[in-house]
């Protein structure tokens, strides 16, 4: 059984001046509109602290969660993207966000991009993992919604997904808040990656 995180909120960002300051390591989770991130975030720690809303596209702010487990660190939720019903003034004021949060945080250790096993990797999803990678910033696929897909299917579907190509510096993880698949493998690897990587440094 996996040790229970605490968690804080720290910040709500709707600007770079709200950002907090640098101090801990900093994993980013980023993901389409309605695949499941606030439901993940949630699963994650143990308890409700992103709010899951019927219509997707609600978050229009960076969130920075303190978490105090085997090692400390701030767990980033990102605002969704792609959501095509939010007016384009909207939509542009979150890219900018986001851009402006991953090109200049230099204690982004990790970005999480968070894809529905269903579709696999849409457009916005390939133009996001690319964008990271060019930018050199480690990057970890992790699949949500596995539950709706059939055991017997899930390793054909996710062989499928990696032949067409995705930057992952692991086997993305298959992980289903309904059902709890993934969650304690992902969270054990989080841990241990901010724990190696905070090592390499110190």
């Amino acid at each position: 059984m996996h040790k229970r995180w605490k968690v804080q909120l720290i910040q709500t960002a709707f600007n770079r001046s709200q950002f907090p300051e640098e101090g801990l390591p900093e994993i980013a989770i980023a993901g389409r509109s309605n695949v499941g991130k606030s439901s993940l975030l949630n699963k994650l720690v143990s308890q409700k602290i992103a709010h899951v809303a019927s219509r997707p596209g609600k978050t229009r702010s960076i969130n920075f969660y303190r978490i105090e487990g085997d090692v400390s660190f701030v767990l980033v939720d990102l605002p969704g993207y792609g959501f095509a019903s939010r007016s384009k003034t909207e939509r542009t004021q979150w890219s900018r966000l986001i851009e402006t949060y991953i090109q200049t945080r230099r204690t982004l250790e990790l970005l999480v991009s968070l894809v529905d096993f269903r579709h696999g990797l849409l457009e916005n999803d390939k133009m996001l993992q690319e964008w990271i990678h060019a930018l050199g910033i480690p990057l970890l696929t992790v699949f949500t919604k596995v539950d709706k897909i059939s055991r017997g299917k899930r390793k054909a579907n996710l062989h499928k997904y990696i032949r067409e190509g995705l930057r992952s510096l692991e086997v993305p993880f298959l992980t289903s808040v309904t059902s709890g698949d993934g969650m304690d493998s992902l969270r054990e690897f989080l841990e241990r990656y901010i724990k190696e990587n905070t090592e390499v440094r110190s």
